[in-house]
């Protein structure tokens, strides 16, 4: 198979933890008989010192010609103090836009291997949890009309929050689609007591859950949902949210998982085409040291082979390989905890998953 891949690599630890994931995905190619073609585009930060704007055309253009595409991230302190449509986090929103990636699929797994990493109790977690929350991507207070107006106190700022039973249809068939895939439970989160926004959302999964029969449904209050996600994680299979609800949720989900450095994250739009990137951030304090976790790159690497190509037994070989590094006791900075030793360099954790591969 030959397949063209979009590197967006971005700011901070980004161009490294790319090519930790290109390098997997190149000893993947070789092993299986595949060509994988990469080429790289800017975006965040990097975008701006050299053409002035956080998502140039060329980059747009460049990945909707390619099958997939692998992001590494966006942003710093050097670009903070940059104008709200000009910082580099407007460019994840735009490329997003503009391929049309309505979906993010988050998985949040605790490994039986870091379990003591998990800031949990062990009557909690026990051998560990594996769920996936499934995030509109696309619609909801992000994208909403926003301003300033004269209100009641004075000046004040307006965001708003407006979802269409479109939106919320199609990403409820794709997170009732996961669940079919997985152990068959999803539980849709909103705030359908006090928005009206919600009481659409929920009225509308409502009737999707009478197309899965099989699957079992239930709803949840987002305030709630967060206070069971740290008293009973095992509790959830699938969860599917709104852009704002789900932006939230999945970075507690990572959490509890030890680690943010080991979370992947796909989104994906009605095409095979989507954007694969770990869900931590540009990490600047760190960057250029070789001190960042690969693994969450790698594994977006893995769910891209999986979700945008149908290569199965690839995307396995993959997770198969980092489950055997991370059994073996072997980590990274992040992932050391009280563990005593000397933790892997970036490349050395990448050399490690190569190796087993």
């Amino acid at each position: 198979m030959e397949l063209k891949i979009a590197l967006l690599k971005g700011d901070g630890i980004g161009p490294e933890i790319v090519d930790s994931a290109v390098a997997v995905l190149d000893k993947i190619a070789d092993k299986f008989g595949h060509t994988f073609d990469f080429t790289p585009y800017l975006i965040g930060g990097c975008a701006i010192d050299e053409t002035g704007i956080p998502l140039p055309r060329e980059t747009v253009e460049g990945c909707l010609a390619s099958d997939s595409v692998i992001l590494g991230a966006v942003g710093g302190p050097k670009w903070d103090g940059m104008a709200g449509d000009m910082r580099p986090e407007k460019a994840l929103l735009g490329i997003r836009s503009a391929m049309g990636l309505f979906t993010n699929l988050r998985p949040a797994k605790l490994y039986p291997a870091l379990r003591n990493a998990s800031p949990l109790k062990d009557e909690i977690v026990g051998d560990g949890f594996d769920l996936l929350i499934v995030r509109e991507l696309t619609g909801g207070i992000y994208f909403g009309d926003r301003g300033y107006r004269e209100g009641k106190y004075g000046t004040e700022a307006f965001d708003t929050e407006a979802y269409s039973v479109t939106e919320i249809e199609r990403i409820g068939k794709v997170a009732f689609e996961a669940a079919m895939k997985r152990n068959k439970r999803l539980c849709s989160i909103d705030k359908a007591n006090v928005l009206e926004s919600s009481r659409l959302w929920r009225r509308t999964m409502h009737e999707l859950a009478e197309q899965y029969p099989d699957v079992e449904y239930r709803d949840m209050f987002v305030d709630n949902a967060a206070m069971q996600l740290v008293r009973d994680p095992r509790q959830f299979d699938v969860i599917v949210t709104s852009n704002m609800f789900g932006d939230i949720l999945s970075d507690e989900a990572s959490q509890i998982t030890g680690s943010i450095g080991m979370l992947a994250s796909a989104s994906l739009g009605a095409s095979k085409r989507g954007l694969y990137e770990p869900i931590h951030g540009s990490a600047p304090d760190i960057a250029g040291k070789n001190m960042a976790n690969p693994i969450a790159t790698i594994l977006s690497g893995a769910m891209m082979l999986r979700y945008s190509f149908g290569l199965i037994q690839e995307a396995e070989t993959i997770e198969k390989a980092v489950d055997s590094v991370l059994n073996s006791g072997l980590r990274t900075a992040d992932l050391m905890g009280t563990d005593k030793g000397t933790p892997l360099s970036c490349t050395e954790m990448t050399e490690a998953i190569l190796k087993v591969i």
